[in-house]
């Protein structure tokens, strides 16, 4: 009997070396097709202002698909469904003791949020522990009676944030408090990961008999893993406080779709044992991508619908997707997933480089006057600018280049580990590169009037 759980807990230090991972391609595509497509639509996405937006909008559901995560990686179908009523409750809670000045400081708010996620969570998994209820029962149960306690607590939208919070939602610069949430949140999932007890809780999700038979406390790991995803909830709700700066009843439920939109769509499996950081992390940013790509048509009165159709849509084919993953993982042996990931992220930095350069100036009979008079100051602008642009293309075109020395190494050194720090390294490199960018503007970019010297 313990043959096969040995074998089981030694699976993630194969994962850990760049092995294949066929439920990341998926996310991994949608992801840079999305953005090379929001780019070309709307270039102001990848300016600090820009980027700082997208951060603050998404925090909350990375959060709370980490949140979910937790959870449905403990097995039993623990899908919490009522992440997103928690998150509204917390919000409206918490305006509502700020607005009697029972609170106020940081660290009294963040302590609040978190420790009432995590005191929820643990009711939650003492109810399916020792009451033995379906955890899919109290879950439904606990977004029912959240739903209701929150519009009693407060009937309407208002309130007023603390005043420390109120920069938190204004999106202007991509290093934000918001911004070092995320941050320090992943990097505590990561530590958690290379912990005994992430690799109990992957077991106990993947077959809880052989976990139990093997000695794992069952009982303790499933309620570590509700306290840790009450936490993430806390933070969640924290940075959707500053996302709207006030309360509101009801728009936290979305997010509990949307988490489990995002989750399978990274992977995950609801079945319990899989989900990864990367593939959580990567199926939140695509959401928040198809909102954006969607909010550059016009669809009129069907806006929302539009939304919601193209979420179903991707769920359905995550869903099929991961019914092909054994073909898929036949088929491409030696994939490294990690590779994969820099090549597009190579392809796309190039497309969204020439885009931001190179973007069309808008007419004088579709802006206006004032807008004449800018398209003549850009094309002169043009004209003084064309040796960067050479170099740029020359640039880009290096980029490029390296593309099939990198898709050689995909294939032939996937399986060697000395190959992690140099992607680590590579993927690094493209992130600092893209922020500088951000912040430094772009010469004779979309949306700058003028060329930097």
């Amino acid at each position: 009997m313990t043959a096969p759980a040995a074998e089981t807990v030694a699976a993630p230090a194969h994962f850990a070396g760049a092995r294949t991972s066929p439920h990341l391609l998926m996310p991994m595509t949608l992801l840079f097709v999305l953005l090379v497509i929001a780019v070309l639509r709307s270039p102001v996405l990848v300016t600090n202002s820009g980027l700082g937006s997208a951060v603050i909008v998404a925090a909350p559901l990375i959060l709370a698909t980490y949140a979910l995560m937790a959870t449905v990686v403990a097995g039993r179908g623990t899908v919490d469904l009522a992440i997103g009523p928690l998150i509204s409750f917390i919000n409206v809670t918490l305006i509502q003791l700020v607005a009697a000045d029972v609170i106020g400081s940081p660290f009294v708010v963040f302590l609040y949020a978190v420790a009432v996620g995590m005191a929820y969570q643990l009711v939650m998994a003492l109810i399916v522990i020792f009451v033995r209820v379906q955890p899919i029962i109290v879950s439904l149960s606990g977004f029912l009676a959240l739903s209701g306690i929150n519009l009693v607590i407060l009937p309407r939208p208002g309130g007023v944030a603390p005043d420390w919070m109120a920069s938190w939602g204004a999106g202007t610069s991509v290093f934000s408090p918001v911004m070092a949430i995320l941050v320090l949140a992943s990097l505590a999932w990561l530590l958690m990961t290379r912990t005994a007890f992430f690799t109990h809780l992957r077991l106990m999700g993947s077959d809880e008999r052989a976990a139990y038979t093997s000695g794992i406390p069952i009982t303790i790991v499933r309620i570590g893993a509700h306290l840790i995803s009450g936490a993430f909830a806390g933070l969640s709700a924290i940075c959707f406080t500053a996302l709207i700066g006030s309360g509101d009843p009801g728009q936290g439920t979305t997010y509990t779709l949307l988490a489990v939109t995002a989750l399978v769509l990274g992977g995950a499996s609801l079945g319990g044992g899989r989900a990864s950081l990367a593939g959580s992390l990567i199926g939140a940013v695509d959401l928040y991508l198809i909102t954006y790509v969607l909010s550059t048509f016009s669809f009129g009165g069907i806006q929302s619908f539009v939304t919601d159709l193209c979420y179903g849509a991707i769920l359905v084919a995550s869903l099929l997707l991961t019914l092909t993953l054994p073909v898929i993982q036949r088929t491409i042996g030696n994939f490294s997933a990690l590779l994969y990931f820099v090549v597009l992220a190579i392809v796309a930095l190039g497309v969204i480089l020439f885009s931001t350069y190179t973007g069309d100036v808008p007419s004088a009979a579709a802006t206006g006057t004032a807008a004449g008079f800018l398209e003549i100051q850009a094309l002169r602008g043009a004209a003084a600018e064309s040796g960067r642009d050479s170099r740029l293309w020359a640039f880009v075109g290096v980029l490029l280049l390296t593309v099939p020395l990198i898709a050689r190494t995909l294939i032939v050194g996937a399986r060697r580990r000395g190959l992690g720090p140099i992607v680590y390294i590579v993927v690094t490199g493209l992130a600092l590169l893209a922020v500088y960018l951000a912040t430094h503007g772009y010469a004779g970019g979309v949306g700058h009037g003028s060329a930097r010297p």
